[in-house]
């Protein structure tokens, strides 16, 4: 933990003060180990939460998903329906930031440092409105689960979902600017492999040009980027999209190159199937070939993630909204363009939306920020939602 949290500070993140905990927590690295060379992980911040919780009086366990890898789990007994908050423990590198990325400093009413925004914010609003719901109160029941390796392969979700643990509703507090977005994009990646035929650049006669072949199929696929524009548009994410993220291929400027890879991603919309965008992907390069008969080119699906949706008429949209504007805040309902982690909770059948502090925008910056006072507001909100709960 960095030095410069001093002790009174300690103590007044122990006692629930909701940014007092966001800045204990920025000066605890938790770094990605997958992302980053000489990332730890997030054993510190997994034995840090794991202590409040249990002081707290929450029933507590550390779950180590992967070898070096934990999620926290804490159980609050209540009544009404029960009520999961999840946040993630890692955070992306450190490298390139302007500011001290552990300092944990609170400039202008804002908490600077890294995972400030995404997502140590978030967990601190849980952390805080936990503690109030613990010392007393309308509680409902009550599931605190901070999870592994959101910034990479989501291990810690998908051991928390595969475990059983289920509740009737879930926040996942990722930085919305206090937006309730029950709503997100999934995503399929693919991997489009071209083959050619070597040959030295003076013998077309004889060479196939495989990065050209790649270059068709780019080019093929304008016109089914055109045509997800044309379909009808979701409520809260609009259109699907694609976008090509890498090409590699070729060995030498005077060589026609006998292989290039193209690694695409396709941006889908909730209920849009994984087989159904490959087939979509399979029929452009089908008809390519028609025209290209040379053309020697494979598709694979490399990683598929799932977009979810909960109806904005749901209990646990309209409770968070009537939430936040019993504190005064103005209470909206967008779409998540991101994929988050909310997406395997709703698939294990727990509704889940997603709503916090901070501005995505700042999230992984150089100068990554939160401002102290959407912190506060979150743990409100969050404590007003599930004492409304509690009462029914």
């Amino acid at each position: 933990m960095s030095d410069s949290i001093s002790v009174e500070m300690k103590e007044a993140a122990a006692a629930g003060d909701p940014v007092a905990l966001c800045r204990v927590m920025v000066a605890t690295p938790s770094v990605n180990p997958i992302l980053a060379a000489g990332g730890v992980g997030e054993r510190a911040m997994a034995d840090l939460t794991c202590s409040w919780l249990r002081d707290w009086g929450l029933e507590t366990e550390i779950v180590e998903v992967e070898p070096g890898r934990y999620n926290v789990i804490g159980r609050l007994e209540g009544s009404g329906p029960s009520l999961l908050l999840n946040g993630h423990l890692d955070t992306v590198g450190v490298e390139g930031m302007t500011t001290a990325p552990f300092g944990a400093e609170l400039v202008d009413g804002k908490v600077l440092g890294r995972g400030s925004c995404d997502m140590k914010g978030g967990v601190a609003s849980i952390l805080a409105a936990t503690r109030r719901l613990a010392n007393g109160g309308p509680r409902p029941n009550l599931i605190v689960a901070f999870t592994a390796d959101e910034e990479y392969a989501s291990v810690g979700m998908a051991h928390l979902v595969k475990s059983g643990v289920r509740a009737d509703m879930a926040v996942v507090c990722e930085p919305t600017s206090l937006t309730v977005m029950p709503a997100h994009k999934g995503f399929v990646w693919i991997e489009a492999d071209f083959r050619g035929r070597a040959a030295h650049g003076s013998r077309p006669e004889i060479g196939v040009d495989a990065i050209r072949h790649a270059g068709l199929y780019l080019a093929a696929l304008d016109r089914y980027a055109d045509d997800l524009k044309a379909r009808p548009a979701h409520p809260l994410l609009q259109y699907g999209s694609f976008h090509a993220g890498t090409i590699h291929g070729g060995s030498a400027e005077s060589v026609y190159p006998e292989g290039c890879t193209l690694m695409l991603e396709r941006r889908t919309m909730p209920g849009e199937a994984p087989g159904t965008v490959m087939e979509e992907f399979e029929a452009v390069l089908s008809e390519l070939r028609t025209e290209e008969e040379s053309l020697d080119g494979t598709l694979k699906m490399t990683l598929k993630r799932p977009g979810t949706e909960v109806a904005t008429s749901s209990e646990l949209v309209q409770g968070l909204l009537a939430a936040i504007d019993h504190h005064g805040i103005e209470a909206r309902v967008e779409g998540m363009t991101a994929w988050v982690d909310a997406a395997f909770l709703n698939e294990s059948g727990v509704p889940a939306v997603c709503f916090g502090p901070g501005d995505i925008a700042q999230a992984h910056t150089e100068d990554e920020w939160i401002e102290a006072q959407q912190i506060s507001s979150c743990a409100d909100v969050l404590e007003s939602f599930a004492r409304g709960l509690a009462a029914e």
